[in-house]
């Protein structure tokens, strides 16, 4: 084989350019490269078959490089193909001097880096979901620790707002969860069109919550699409983008955590994902609260009336008595007993006496002050806590008691009537500071069954 064929025929383009990079001579290779006959080649600047991009880096890196030192070696440049297309390149040039030390030739190596382009460019993609997974992977480790530790609504949802603006650097983040009267109220972070959900406004947030699933706006053009007017919020509020996912448990939302951001962005399968998860994670910690809570409340609160039992009561006392003594303040213990009651359950059956209480609770809910505390002590016993309250005062809310239990019950014969006792315990300025929570409860039944003695059906008051 001669030297003429191992050039023309070289496993990548070879070129022999002037000093002003006008082609000498160029391999069939190189022809091959470019899609152009090599006869045609020759004559031609070298310049002008690279791309706009890679004549100003030529310009700019190569030629310097290759001057100040004699070679320049991988440098990336594009060749633009006689088809129109182009072909990703690097170059290796040697500059030649003659005996003068002045250039005489430039000879270039021309390899095809399509393949490395390629892998480069999937490492990079491998490199950017690693990182990605990382961040992820890190995002829930810390929002895992941050809900664990979370054992109240107010620090659960303040974690989860928190997270999600940290984790897409949201300019906004909040969270909704609905009220008892299934209205969406905002309970943590910022939400700038909060009005505007509340308002019924078709927003990201109602769709994710009739859909069941994250719903997305990347910018106001598209928010317009989906929902009129909402573009023209988002830009008011000088906002982009907005991300909005349910809060779901056992399927049915509970809320929604909501994101806005400043500028236009694009949502992947990995942020839906991570949406999703926290929302998801974040639910089921609501859940477990909102369980410890209805135990927490069952404890302390009568399942019959849903007064509060003897056990709150006490605290209750302890708390008021403390403050009694403290500030000096007035307080009325009203201990109540219905009369007849015994005879309601032995004649009409307990289903009709647990009746019975049932609607004796939601009247004195109505003739009690919103501050006052009710509660079932035990039985057909009941007990009112009137803090601030004189003995007029407390004499008043007793007469309005006994009124409203003599009214007719449902499912109680007019045979059986039922009326209430009432015993007063006033405590004041004057009451003795070693006075205890029993001492008092005490003395109010005391006067409840002074009250019973005198003939049932009356008030008993005593001074503490």
């Amino acid at each position: 084989m001669d030297f003429e064929e191992l050039f023309d025929n070289a496993p990548c383009g070879y070129v022999v350019t002037t000093p002003e990079w006008v082609i000498i001579v160029a391999n069939a290779t190189f022809a091959t490269m470019i899609g152009r006959p090599a006869t045609e080649l020759a004559g031609r600047s070298l310049v002008e078959l690279l791309t706009t991009g890679s004549q100003l880096f030529h310009e700019t890196r190569h030629v310097p490089v290759l001057l100040l030192k004699g070679r320049a070696d991988e440098v990336a440049l594009s060749l633009r193909l006689a088809d129109g297309t182009t072909l990703p390149t690097l170059v290796n040039s040697v500059l030649i001097t003659g005996d003068d030390g002045e250039p005489e030739e430039i000879r270039i190596a021309v390899f095809d880096s399509t393949g490395r382009r390629d892998y480069e460019r999937d490492l990079l993609a491998a490199r950017r979901a690693a990182e990605s997974s990382e961040t992820r992977v890190r995002v829930l480790q810390q929002a895992s620790s941050a809900f664990t530790l979370a054992d109240t609504e107010e620090l659960l949802t303040a974690a989860l707002a928190g997270t999600v603006r940290d984790a897409f650097t949201a300019t906004h983040a909040s969270v909704l969860l609905f009220d008892a009267r299934g209205n969406l109220q905002l309970v943590a972070g910022t939400n700038p069109l909060h009005e505007r959900v509340t308002a019924g406004g078709s927003t990201p947030a109602t769709e994710a919550l009739r859909l069941r699933r994250t719903v997305t706006i990347s910018n106001p053009d598209e928010a317009d699409e989906y929902h009129p007017g909402l573009g023209e919020a988002l830009r008011s509020a000088r906002l982009e983008a907005a991300t909005a996912t349910p809060l779901l448990d056992k399927g049915e939302p509970t809320g929604v955590v909501v994101c806005h951001f400043g500028r236009q962005r694009q949502f992947d399968d990995g942020s839906l994902e991570l949406f999703e998860t926290l929302a998801r994670q974040s639910s089921h910690v609501l859940a477990r609260i909102r369980l410890q809570e209805q135990l927490a409340e069952l404890a302390l609160h009568d399942q019959l009336t849903g007064l509060a039992n003897r056990k709150l009561l006490e605290e209750r006392l302890d708390q008021t008595l403390a403050a009694v003594i403290r500030n000096k303040r007035s307080v009325a213990i009203l201990f109540l007993d219905l009369d007849g009651f015994k005879v309601v359950n032995d004649r009409c059956g307990h289903a009709v006496g647990d009746s019975v209480l049932q609607q004796v609770s939601e009247r004195l809910h109505g003739v009690v002050r919103a501050g006052d505390t009710i509660g079932r002590y035990g039985g057909d016993e009941f007990v009112i806590i009137c803090e601030d309250t004189g003995q007029v005062a407390a004499t008043v809310i007793a007469d309005r008691i006994r009124t409203v239990v003599r009214e007719p019950l449902q499912g109680v014969p007019a045979s059986c009537p039922i009326s209430a006792s009432v015993g007063i315990a006033l405590l004041g300025p004057s009451t003795n500071p070693a006075i205890s929570t029993d001492n008092v409860l005490q003395l109010a039944d005391a006067a409840m069954y002074a009250s019973k003695n005198a003939g049932k059906d009356r008030v008993t008051t005593v001074s503490v």
